[in-house]
């Protein structure tokens, strides 16, 4: 009988453990304040149509995401119908990037503001401005372990975040 309760009271205070751990790694999540955005989080800021190159392009709002930085500024993504551009826009220019606030992709530095971007052959990840003139291109990787692709999603890793498209991505933060 004592034995038994030796065990009962070893696994709750296991148990006690778990629970404290589990809320502590939470804790630091929070006291980092970034956040990664639902779909529902940007569809509410995302505007249905944006503008590039001259013309204006339908946003596909069910394929966005984002995040929120600690100090209150965003960075949203969302996938756009490029079906009006040309064939060479067509092959860079497939989401739409707004950041509020500077940011680094794959170390390569980025100005707040409003920018074209897309996946493209020989993983590479370009970055256009809004008038569709190459700014810079960075190397971008491919996760294999990726169970469930979409065409696009932000998700946080480590310190900072990535962008997807498919099983492509390319990581950021600020």
């Amino acid at each position: 009988m004592r034995l038994k309760k030796l065990g009962l009271t070893a696994l709750a205070a296991l148990g006690m453990t778990a629970v404290l751990s589990a809320g502590l790694t939470g804790v630091v999540q929070a006291a980092t304040g970034d956040s990664v955005l639902t779909v529902a989080d940007t569809t509410k800021l995302l505007p249905e149509k944006v503008y590039f190159k001259g013309q204006s392009a339908t946003t596909q709002l069910r394929n966005s995401g984002g995040v929120k930085f600690a100090d209150g500024q965003f960075l949203l993504a969302v996938m756009v119908d490029t079906s009006g551009y040309s064939s060479d826009i067509q092959q860079k220019y497939q989401a739409y990037l707004i950041t509020e606030s500077p940011i680094k992709i794959e170390g390569h530095a980025l100005p707040a503001g409003v920018y074209g971007v897309g996946f493209v052959a020989e993983n590479k990840f370009v970055v256009l401005d809004v008038g569709a003139h190459d700014l810079f291109s960075v190397t971008s990787h491919k996760d294999e372990a990726l169970k469930r692709p979409m065409p696009l999603k932000v998700t946080a890793e480590g310190d900072g975040f990535r962008l997807y498209a498919g099983r492509n991505y390319v990581g950021f933060g600020k």
